[in-house]
């Protein structure tokens, strides 16, 4: 079963006159001769030929979605539209498909909504083939990054009792009998009684256990499922959805804008290297989709331009200070063009604000720094001004934040009077608060949200067609 050769590596081949054996699904079938055959490695189709007199049964057996396996020839192919072509000397069908009921016929282009709801399907269409080994490439990319720097894989749990953000907005796990659970004498859940002995959920970071790894291992990078109990109809949330969150020893904010700013460049240099080829067909579609929008509405680069913009320009880092000057004295803030108008210091911004500076002002991408600490985490170091922390995004155009990250607060003190301040559980965390107590040490990092990641390299307009099967509110299909 496994002696097969790759459609892929048929087409980029410039040999003939050799023999093969190909698998795939057809995906197309004309003049009882020639198959359209696709098995998933690339979007582009192997032709193969058959003798027209097959048996008239089997051909009616050659449908669009069909499995099948071929051995022939490969010969040079006379005609238009590809170079080689299969001439067929055995044909199996492995699997039938019944044109009747199967929902990806060539006549009817499903649209993305639609095909949302067979997302069990739809990695058979071209944008979602070009889409998911986009992901798989960027996925590969990341782990050859930090492999390369020397940085540990640490795997950080999905079940947790700490709120990493302090959001609250979290998934609960239990095994309690949710008709009957056990009471406390004050009548609360006796979360003693559960699984685990304590109330735990799904986590919403690794980013606090990945602090304690970094502590030992000076750099490490946790790679998994995150989960948010957000309950957001949008195009840019999901419920669960995979980070990407390194954290480093001995690094500042200086450090921690450095690495992020390669990092990015290096994974999306790597996919337009060895993905290119579905990097255009997905460019294409997106000129396609822009066209249909009215002018203002339309972006101004293409999505190979878009991707070239970020790997040849250096990020303009700039603080949030500067940030609010720069939009309460634009023309969008005094036309009263903002959805949200910026009117103060200490407003936080959101993805138009994001974008305007990353597309108009700057036409660069922007490392927005020192926050108000009022609107960050309890995490994040404190400057001397009492106001603001060391905290940093990255700002994308088309997609506005697409990292967030700081240097963390190693100093204990500090940190313990930041956490009464937001009525955080400072003895619940006791075991966060020992790597200050115990050789604490100048750390950072940062988070990157994968799918966000994946969005903005595939062009791909909502997020929930860059991850296999997406979780949001009142869908858990699949």
């Amino acid at each position: 079963m496994s002696q097969r050769v790759k459609v892929k590596q048929i087409l980029s081949d410039d040999k003939v006159q050799y023999d093969v054996t190909v698998k795939g699904w057809i995906r197309s079938f004309r003049n009882n001769q020639f198959i359209a055959l696709n098995d998933g490695s690339t979007n582009n189709n192997l032709q193969i030929v058959i003798d027209p007199a097959t048996d008239p049964a089997v051909q009616r057996r050659l449908t669009t979605g069909a499995a099948i396996s071929v051995k022939g020839e490969v010969v040079a192919s006379l005609g238009k539209g590809q170079r080689v072509e299969v001439k067929a000397r055995e044909l199996e069908i492995l699997g039938d498909c019944d044109p009747e009921k199967y929902p990806l016929q060539l006549k009817n282009r499903p649209s993305l909504e639609y095909l949302r709801e067979i997302a069990h399907l739809r990695f058979r269409t071209n944008t979602f083939g070009a889409v998911f080994r986009v992901r798989h490439a960027l996925a590969f990319a990341v782990h050859r990054f930090f492999n390369e720097r020397g940085f540990v894989y640490l795997h950080t749990p999905i079940v947790t009792a700490s709120d990493a953000e302090g959001a609250g907005e979290m998934f609960r796990v239990t095994t309690l009998d949710l008709k009957n659970p056990p009471l406390t004498e004050q009548g609360d859940i006796d979360f003693s009684e559960d699984f685990f002995g304590r109330p735990t959920n799904l986590t919403v970071s690794g980013q606090l256990e990945g602090e304690l790894g970094a502590m030992a291992f000076g750099d490490i990078y946790t790679f998994g499922p995150t989960f948010r109990a957000e309950n957001s109809n949008t195009a840019r949330h999901l419920a669960e959805f995979w980070m990407i969150e390194p954290e480093m020893a001995f690094y500042d904010l200086e450090d921690n804008m450095n690495l992020a700013e390669a990092f990015i460049k290096s994974v999306i240099a790597y996919v337009l290297e060895h993905n290119r080829e579905d990097l255009e067909f997905l460019a294409q579609r997106l000129a396609d989709e822009e066209k249909q929008k009215p002018q203002q509405e339309r972006s101004d680069m293409g999505l190979l331009e878009k991707l070239e913009f970020v790997l040849n320009n250096e990020f303009v880092r700039i603080t949030y200070t500067e940030a609010i000057d720069i939009l309460k004295n634009s023309k969008p803030n005094k036309n009263k063009k903002f959805q949200y108008p910026i009117e103060d210091w200490g407003a936080d911004l959101q993805s138009e604000h994001e974008r305007y500076l990353v597309e108009k002002h700057f036409k660069k991408p922007v490392i927005l720094t020192d926050y108000p600490k009022a609107i960050k985490a309890f995490y994040m170091k404190q400057n001397d001004d009492g106001k603001t922390v060391r905290a940093m995004d990255i700002l994308f155009p088309g997609i506005g934040e697409i990292v967030g990250g700081s240097q963390r607060e190693e100093r204990y003190d500090k940190l313990v009077e930041r956490m009464e301040e937001l009525h955080l559980p400072v003895e619940e965390l006791s075991w966060y608060l020992d790597t200050r107590r115990f050789g604490a040490c100048p750390h950072a990092g940062f988070g990157l949200g994968f799918e966000r990641l994946v969005q903005f390299v595939s062009g791909m307009g909502n997020i929930r067609d860059v991850i296999p099967f997406p979780r949001t509110p009142k869908n858990a299909a699949f």
